[in-house]
């Protein structure tokens, strides 16, 4: 639970850093009026300093994640076989990101982008109705990935 936290403090700092939200932008919008009651930010130490830093290492930050694997193929039809998978894909599964990749002569489609197996698990499940041969493959992601 620690652990799943953690992670997810990291990638918001990541996502804010990557989207090119400025601290101060960032602050401007917690006070930003509504109907809750009002919000004062107080910055200690080095934040935009942490802020910046943590841009600048989003992007090449990598770690081990999930991505349900739903065509894998290196036939002689396997590019066109790929591109249709992903066209199939698309438009059953339009929220979910989808990658095409070309990987020591096998032409793959994988979906997703998932932190714990947990969660590549239900994705995979949910896929099986368009996709029975579907499984799951181990990736390297970046907090980038995540934000698609």
């Amino acid at each position: 639970m620690i652990r799943t936290l953690f992670f997810v403090c990291t990638l918001l700092c990541g996502a804010s850093a990557l989207r090119a939200q400025s601290l101060d932008a960032f602050k401007e919008r917690l006070t930003a009026p509504s109907h809750a009651a009002p919000v004062t930010v107080s910055e200690y130490g080095d934040a935009a300093a942490a802020v910046r830093n943590a841009g600048r290492q989003a992007v090449r930050q990598r770690f081990k994640g999930y991505r349900v694997c739903v065509f894998l193929d290196n036939g002689p039809e396997a590019r066109a076989q790929a591109r249709a998978a992903e066209t199939l894909f698309r438009e059953h599964f339009p929220d979910i990101p989808v990658h095409l990749f070309y990987e020591k002569l096998y032409f793959k489609v994988t979906a997703g982008n998932c932190v714990t197996a947990e969660e590549a698990i239900v994705l995979m499940e949910r896929l099986r109705g368009i996709f029975p041969k579907a499984f799951l493959k181990s990736e390297d992601l970046t907090v980038a990935d995540l934000l698609e």
